[in-house]
């Protein structure tokens, strides 16, 4: 998937995998595609056995010193951040267990750092780039070459970094001006500042009663500042 749009303003994310497909239903749909289409973030997906050297398109080999498994080869993924570098002026992140963990306070900042990356004047847009790694995960040399970050979202393994990539784009872009329909949304959002890191309080909709368990009265009052009140003490 990439986007047609080509604005140096627009944040831009550059995703390295193995299974590009992968990707194709979850970015089209929701939120993200509305920012899609409206030119806000541009997400670019890289095959990369279209960057090895390896006529059958190889881009793994077994581990040195043993062990089951196999490891992702350096020059494949180290030649793709090089050229993804020339479009692309954000960090190289690293989608690993072994990461420092997404929070709501990282995905943040990591969008208001993006937002300050100024455009280039060499066709360079600000954003990411992100490698999925697979099987035992990747060669250390890349790690030290070409990774700025190694995020994880959770201590668990996965079968590999496509849908941390997903999480994670899903978690900064909500931060980006424009996106969210009421930009607002996210200032209550569970684990936001002005809830004081706390969970959301519940929420309830139509109809009032449902399966004999009815909407507190005090939602149904108008007076704000009760509910405000409510809101406060069913914080967890």
């Amino acid at each position: 998937m990439q986007n047609t749009i080509h604005d140096k303003n627009m944040i831009r994310f550059d995703i390295i995998t193995i299974f590009p497909k992968i990707f194709d239903s979850y970015f089209r749909e929701g939120m993200i595609r509305k920012g899609l289409e409206q030119g806000l973030l541009s997400i670019n997906i890289h095959n990369l056995r279209d960057f090895t050297d390896d006529k059958w398109g190889k881009v793994d080999d077994i581990p040195y010193g043993g062990g089951a498994g196999m490891v992702m080869t350096p020059q494949p993924l180290f030649d793709a951040v090089q050229e993804l570098r020339k479009q692309n002026s954000g960090p190289v992140i690293y989608l690993s267990p072994k990461g420092t963990a997404l929070t709501h306070t990282r995905a943040k900042k990591m969008a208001a750092e993006i937002a300050k990356i100024a455009p280039s004047n060499d066709n360079k847009s600000p954003g990411c780039i992100l490698i999925c790694g697979r099987y035992e995960g990747i060669d250390q040399r890349v790690i030290d070459l070409c990774v700025d970050q190694e995020i994880s979202i959770g201590k668990y393994v996965l079968t590999g970094g496509e849908l941390p990539a997903m999480v994670l784009i899903d978690a900064v872009v909500r931060f980006i001006p424009g996106l969210l329909g009421d930009q607002s949304s996210h200032e209550e959002d569970t684990f936001s500042r002005k809830l004081k890191g706390k969970k959301e309080y519940p929420h309830y909709t139509k109809p009032r009663l449902f399966h004999d368990l009815a909407v507190p009265e005090v939602l149904l009052s108008g007076n704000h500042a009760k509910i405000n009140e409510w809101r406060k003490k069913n914080l967890s």
